[in-house]
């Protein structure tokens, strides 16, 4: 598992038209850094990696608001059609993301919403499997804890804001930590829905390292290693709270 990223070092330190030579230097004869500087100098990394920054914060925090609330209502309050619901809100992730790409474009067309960050956060502000992982997470907690605060005077809110949430820090991390890299290393929607250079995100900025006749993998791995930094740091930030939230979000169904 570790090898690729191995290498992606390697390379971002070799100079160009060393990084294929058999067999493989994983310690290049001569470290060449100016790889990290040319990659900088060739597209604006350090904007867009503020730009990935912003965008996959502001989906991070408002897709683990709307799962958690929407979560503690599927797995606590009892109305009519609750569990069909449910089972109608997983349904939607069968259907395949491309399919919903020319309807969201639409609806950010008609929203004069393109090209902007605004269409890429808001369709990502709610999401089934955040809403999946937190009920599984919510059911494993005892009743009997939301039991005493009801009989002390809690009202809902109160008892899924002061209980509920205090006792799933390890799920609402896990799911922060897979909401914020699947923002982090999206290509897609903004290749579709961005078209100016200011406000591309770092994985579009990183495809214009390659073109149809050659890849410059020496300024490509220089510049993927920048961009692999901020999501390290979330990773080991958090990586406690993302193994407890895994292992214990499926505990009882």
């Amino acid at each position: 598992m570790v090898m690729p990223f191995v290498w992606m070092l390697s390379t971002s330190l070799k100079q160009p038209g060393t990084e294929f030579v058999f067999p493989p230097q994983w310690i290049p004869e001569k470290f060449d850094w100016s790889n990290y500087p040319g990659a900088l100098d060739r597209v604006p990394l350090f904007t867009q990696m503020l730009n990935s920054l912003k965008v996959a914060s502001l989906i991070t925090i408002g897709q683990v608001a709307t799962s958690a609330t929407a979560a503690y209502a599927f797995a606590r309050m009892r109305f009519p059609g609750r569990e069909w619901l449910f089972v109608v809100y997983l349904a939607t992730m069968m259907v395949p993301e491309h399919v919903k790409l020319i309807p969201q474009f639409v609806v950010m067309n008609y929203l004069d919403m393109l090209d902007t960050h605004s269409s890429l956060i808001v369709p990502k502000l709610v999401s089934a499997f955040g809403v999946f992982l937190l009920r599984q997470f919510f059911m494993t907690i005892p009743r009997e804890l939301e039991e005493a605060a009801i009989i002390d005077g809690c009202n809902p809110l109160r008892v899924f804001w002061n209980i509920m949430l205090p006792l799933s820090k390890p799920a609402l991390t896990a799911l922060a930590i897979f909401v914020f890299m699947g923002s982090w290393n999206d290509l897609l929607h903004p290749l579709i829905f961005i078209s100016s250079n200011e406000m591309r995100t770092l994985p579009v900025g990183l495809a214009f390292f390659s073109d149809f006749n050659q890849v410059d993998y020496t300024l490509l791995m220089a510049a993927a290693t920048m961009a692999l930094g901020p999501v390290i740091v979330v990773y080991l930030f958090a990586q406690r709270y993302f193994i407890e939230g895994i292992a214990l979000s499926g505990i009882k169904g």
